[in-house]
């Protein structure tokens, strides 16, 4: 064909192609969207998967995992596969990655490469040429056959993990007090988990916690190794921190250990000490004093070693404890002042030395420190016979609770003619052994000002109830006669007397009250009652009953609120014939 008619050919080709492009645009003007299967519409349409991001784990660092969905309807992810790559260079390419345990938080729902498919060195039959970061494309298909690529989903950080081995500090001695911290600083491989040694990198070692002291550096050599400058140890417990960081193409990661001194070479001395008291009330001092000398050296005196001398329950941490030194002749005494109610069990002094590298056995001795108590009285009262009785409760007086040592306490009634001074004891009694320590105590008297008092014991110190009185009027029955006598058997005898109660200093005529007659059968011990009856106004007395044997009789009155039961009247023999 001529190449003229081709031309030609070709212009309408061109101008059909441009007819139908102008015909097709208005369509698309008009409509606002992209034509059906344009290339636009699938860009715009979202899809149901969605793959998050795809993550190292940083304990093997050949390997990943990432989060693939669907929200598809009765749809599921079936595959989800990745490649590796260094720009548009493929390292790798995992046809599968497997889903992660659902029992495990860290992979549940997600889907990982696991460690034995780890990637690895070429040098060590693997397909990443060299250390370093690489992209992570990751491509998930559901059960219906949507399909996502997500590229660049996530960095393989591919680089050595920094770790300490075998760090250490030595162990200090009592003529070298320092610590010697030292160990090898290695990077783990990706895949492989093979160990290289890091050389040249500077590790930092500082002193932590409470240890006193400044942060040194030391180089690792060739091996890896390192070993740092003396640290000074100055307490039992000192505490050093080894760490390194690094970001480069290489190592990517940052380790930190730690360790205390937990062993000394310590130097064997021997602490000798003694307390001047048993017991200590509370604000009391207390003398503790003894000696230190040295094992090693036919316990010849140490002079100027520190003690700490302390006083209480928990005697490592005592507020109320002090430090002492040794003088020449390796002899210490310090004053401490008792303070109780800190402790419900038994208080202790103990002498430590603050010495770590003194190996010494630690001495101590139980010491009394009574807490202070209080005693509250809950019903007291004086009989007509003349019985006292107090109940009470016995506790400590800053506190509810009791000591697990105290058990139970005595306490005694006293009594005393003008509540001030001659305090006699009446009566005594045990408290109850528990939580509530009430206690009941009795006794007799004829009335006064009384008290309750607790004498001091190991477990608590001495206290005194409020005082209190308790007052009765005495009463008597005088001119006792019983008669006729002698008498007939089967006839009364009449008892006649006056009853009298003392008040205004004097005894004077009562008529109030119930008074009754009694008798003995003459060859018998028992007495029995017969008749009873009230006084006149007057206060006389007559009563009578019959009379069958021979024997003694006798009058008695047995009181009211206010007065104490009488004294037995004159008993008077009657002979019945």
């Amino acid at each position: 064909m001529r190449a003229d008619l081709r031309r030609r050919l070709s212009l309408a080709a061109v101008l059909t192609v441009a007819a139908l492009t102008v015909t097709t645009l208005p369509a698309a003007a008009l409509t606002g969207t992209a034509p059906i299967g344009s290339a636009e519409a699938a860009a715009a349409a979202p899809g149901p998967i969605g793959i998050g991001p795809a993550l190292t784990d940083d304990a093997q660092r050949g390997t990943f995992k990432v989060a693939a969905w669907t929200d598809a309807p009765r749809a599921t992810v079936a595959k989800v596969s990745a490649r590796i790559r260094q720009g548009d260079t493929v390292l790798a390419e995992i046809p599968a990655l497997a889903p992660g345990n659902p029992w495990d938080p860290l992979t549940a729902g997600r889907f990982v490469l696991p460690a034995e498919a780890a990637l690895r060195l070429t040098e060590d039959g693997g397909t990443i040429p060299a250390l370093g970061t690489y992209a992570i494309d990751v491509t998930a298909t559901d059960s219906l056959g949507n399909k996502l690529t997500r590229t660049d989903a996530g960095t393989l950080d591919f680089r050595l993990r920094p770790q300490f081995d075998t760090f250490g500090i030595g162990t200090p001695a009592w003529d070298d007090r320092n610590a010697r911290p030292k160990g090898t600083l290695l990077g783990i491989q990706p895949g492989s988990g093979d160990a290289v040694p890091l050389s040249g990198r500077t590790i930092t070692v500082a002193p932590t916690y409470t240890t006193p002291g400044s942060a040194t550096t030391v180089v690792t050599d060739a091996t890896g190794a390192f070993l740092g400058s003396p640290m000074p140890v100055n307490d039992a417990y000192a505490t050093f921190e080894a760490t390194f960081s690094e970001d480069s193409t290489e190592v990517h990661g940052s380790v930190a250990e730690t360790r205390r001194v937990y062993e000394v070479t310590g130097r064997a001395v021997k602490i000798t000490a003694t307390a001047d008291k048993k017991r200590a009330l509370s604000g009391e001092a207390v003398t503790i004093s003894g000696r230190v000398t040295d094992t090693a050296a036919g316990q010849a005196p140490l002079a100027g070693q520190t003690l700490q001398v302390s006083l209480g329950e928990y005697t490592s941490n005592t507020p109320y404890g002090t430090t002492v030194l040794t003088d020449a002749n390796g002899r210490f005494s310090v004053r401490l002042i008792a303070a109780s109610g800190l402790s419900t069990y038994d208080e202790y002094w103990q002498v430590r030395t603050a010495d770590p590298f003194l190996k010494y056995t630690a001495v101590n001795g139980r010491i009394a420190v009574p807490w202070e108590s209080r005693i509250d009285l809950l019903s007291r009262s004086l009989a007509a016979d003349g019985r006292v009785s107090v109940a009470g409760i016995f506790r400590a007086r800053y506190t509810l609770g009791t000591r697990s040592t105290g058990g139970a306490q005595y306490v005694q009634l006293e009594q005393s003619a003008d509540g001030k001074t001659g305090w006699r004891k009446l009566a005594g009694a045990q408290t109850s052994d528990g939580y509530w320590t009430s206690f009941s105590v009795a006794g007799k008297s004829t009335g006064g000002y009384y008290r309750v008092r607790h004498l001091t014991s190991d477990a608590y110190a001495e206290s005194s109830s409020n005082v209190f009185r308790l007052v009765r009027t005495s009463t008597r029955i005088v001119g006792m006669n019983a008669g006729p006598e002698p008498v007939r058997k089967g006839a009364y005898v009449t008892a006649t007397g006056t009853l009298q109660h003392y008040t205004s200093g004097a005894w004077r005529t009562f008529g109030s009250g119930s008074v009754a007659l009694q008798f003995q059968a003459k060859g018998s011990t028992a007495w029995r009652q017969v008749a009873t009856g009230r006084p006149a106004a007057d206060g006389k007395i007559s009563l009578k009953a019959k009379a069958t044997v021979d024997g003694t009789w006798r009058l008695r009155y047995y009181g009211d609120a206010t007065h104490f039961t009488s004294p037995f009247s004159w008993a008077d023999y009657v002979d019945v014939r």
